[in-house]
């Protein structure tokens, strides 16, 4: 019996595993099936918009091309009537000078027989007279008549070899393809910002230039955020926890027309924004307080950010306009605010100068960084090594710190007497004219 029961059991946990191994291989199908129908409603969706495409698009040109033609066409005749107009006026006048002739012969034709018929008596005054009128009019002078070859005789030159080069032309106009050259790849979060990555996969493809749009999934237009030769870039002024949809296209090396775009993708960022904190009179900040700028103010001291929003493990990126260098400028992160320091060159703190001295808790270090320039970009990425045991009441904590700063990187190792989740950043510039762009 007890043998029975066991090979029940066992058959039962067969059975169980079986029928939980059929609800995954289902939910799998149904997966897949999803899949498929997402695929075919993009073949369908991508299909109709490119006939709808096809379809302005031609027809845009057909309108353009009878404009054009109706155009040329009248210019055409314009011109035939400018040389009717021109080549006709001297015949005119010809002939109003021969019909004044015409005219001028009848009169003197009447006259003469009127003298050679007339009266006896008073015959030889009038054929004196018409003689004299005769010889006057000088009969034997005529206007001269231009022969058919000397006049205009218009036509039109038609050559039929613009049809053929517009029927090759139009033959190789627009291409239909299947997939982009150029797809998204990746999305990387980053606080109040999102890095864009995208990859060629067409192996014929030769890429110039990439142009990425974007919109809110509640805008209807896509707008450029960026054009250039580079495979990535920082979307920044993106709002945490909302979608974001994006697309890629390129360029070919030459050419003018941009590629088909990707397929468009959904990015977001939950992390939220870096902002500078307000209120120190030294420092003008944007209307987003991701910008800050060293102004003409004499107060000096450190401005840190509004709360602690940077993480181990995320990257934390300064971008800035250069001024007058001083060696208590700072820049970097630290565990608490002090507002009384005029720089982070201090315990609690890493920090880089602007002339590339880099300070772990006050004391400079031997590696040095290159000197801030303008437009470069410093980043701090850390990571935790705990030595001790982190609870309420603290323990040894090491971060694994890496600074870099035009191409070069120095990495050591910072620790603390207390654990920290997050930490704030901060700069500090004697001299106006420092802008400085975190994210």
């Amino acid at each position: 019996a007890a043998a029975a029961e066991a090979e029940v059991q066992l058959l039962l946990q067969e059975a169980r595993e079986s029928i939980e191994a059929a609800r995954s291989y289902r939910r799998e199908l149904q997966q897949r099936l999803r899949g498929l129908h997402q695929a075919r409603e993009q073949i369908k969706d991508s299909a109709t918009l490119t006939r709808d495409v096809l379809e302005q698009h031609f027809s845009d040109l057909k309108g353009t091309l009878k404009k054009l033609l109706d155009e040329r066409l009248m210019s055409l005749l314009q011109e035939v009537d400018v040389i009717e107009q021109e080549s006709i006026k001297p015949l005119d006048e010809c002939q109003k000078l021969i019909e004044h002739g015409v005219s001028t012969a009848d009169d003197l034709l009447r006259e003469g027989e009127s003298a050679v018929d007339g009266d006896v008596g008073q015959q030889n005054e009038k054929l004196c007279n018409f003689t004299k009128k005769a010889l006057h009019i000088q009969l034997d002078s005529l206007p001269e008549v231009p022969s058919l070859v000397d006049v205009p005789c218009l036509s039109a030159q038609l050559d039929d070899c613009l049809l053929t080069i517009l029927k090759n032309q139009i033959f190789r106009h627009g291409t239909v393809a299947s997939r982009p050259p150029v797809q998204l790849e990746e999305f990387v979060e980053k606080p109040g910002g999102i890095l864009v990555r995208w990859c060629k996969v067409d192996d014929d493809f030769i890429p110039q230039d990439y142009r990425l749009q974007y919109r809110k999934s509640t805008a209807s237009h896509f707008e450029d955020v960026y054009v250039g030769s580079e495979a990535e870039f920082m979307v920044l002024h993106i709002d945490p926890n909302v979608d974001y949809q994006f697309r890629v296209c390129a360029r070919g090396d030459g050419r003018q027309e941009w590629s088909p775009w990707s397929v468009p993708q959904i990015g977001r960022t939950t992390l939220v924004p870096h902002e500078w904190t307000t209120g120190l009179e030294g420092y003008s900040l944007s209307s987003r307080r991701n910008i800050a700028l060293r102004n003409d103010s004499q107060s000096c001291g450190v401005l840190y950010s509004k709360a602690p929003t940077y993480f181990c493990g995320q990257t934390l990126t300064f971008r800035q306009t250069v001024g007058q260098p001083d060696r208590r400028d700072s820049l970097g992160v630290c565990v608490e605010q002090r507002n009384n320091d005029d720089s982070l060159q201090r315990d609690k703190a890493v920090c880089v100068s602007t002339n590339g001295a880099v300070f772990v808790n006050g004391k400079e270090m031997t590696n040095q960084l290159p000197a801030v320039t303008s437009g470069s970009t410093v980043t701090f990425d850390m990571e935790v090594v705990q030595l001790g045991p982190c609870n309420n009441e603290g323990g040894n904590f090491k971060l694994r710190v890496t600074i870099s700063s035009n191409n070069r990187e120095v990495v050591f190792d910072w620790v603390l007497d207390q654990c920290c989740g997050s930490l704030y950043f901060g700069c500090s510039f004697s001299y106006p004219g420092w802008k400085v762009l975190v994210f």
